[in-house]
């Protein structure tokens, strides 16, 4: 709707530029650009949590658990690569991507990380309990779902959804 160049704040798209951070957004008519946000939504959202639908305080709060939980485990565990290079031999494209890396890693090893957020991070990288986390993560969803279930939700499969 309101997505085009004329609506960006330009405080942000300089601290985009400035942070080398790739600045996106959805184009107007292109339907093909929201499978990219769809795909990021179902790994790390109705991977976790399904595709029930949270409507009551306490599953917003379970919710919350689930995220800040999810958080520390994609930002510690989770490597990651970015796109360095991309280049074009007629119709061919051919992709250079960097090593891969959690953004734990790549926050520590910037320049401009100051010395104390740096072992603060690093400590609560070794208080990490991937089991442990895991676990929490799997007994809060269930814990969600049962919630949900009592209070009349229902559980759709994708292919529900999308059709109706």
């Amino acid at each position: 709707m309101y997505n085009g160049s004329e609506f960006i704040i330009r405080e942000l798209k300089n601290s985009c530029d400035e942070r080398r951070v790739t600045f996106t957004r959805s184009r107007s008519g292109n339907k093909s650009d929201d499978a990219h946000v769809e795909q990021k939504t179902w790994s790390r959202v109705r991977e976790q949590v399904g595709y029930l639908r949270y409507d009551i305080p306490a599953e917003s709060e379970l919710l919350n658990e689930v995220w800040e939980l999810d958080r520390i485990f994609a930002a510690y565990l989770l490597p990651q690569q970015k796109l360095v290079e991309k280049t074009l031999a007629g119709a061919k494209a051919t992709q250079v991507h960097d090593k891969p890396a959690t953004p734990h890693k790549c926050e520590i090893s910037h320049p401009r990380v100051k010395k104390m957020p740096a072992i603060r991070m690093n400590a609560t990288f070794k208080r990490i309990r991937v089991m442990a986390l895991s676990r929490q993560i799997m007994v809060l969803t269930g814990r969600l779902e049962t919630l949900s279930a009592a209070n009349g939700g229902t559980a759709t499969n994708h292919l529900t959804q999308t059709r109706s």
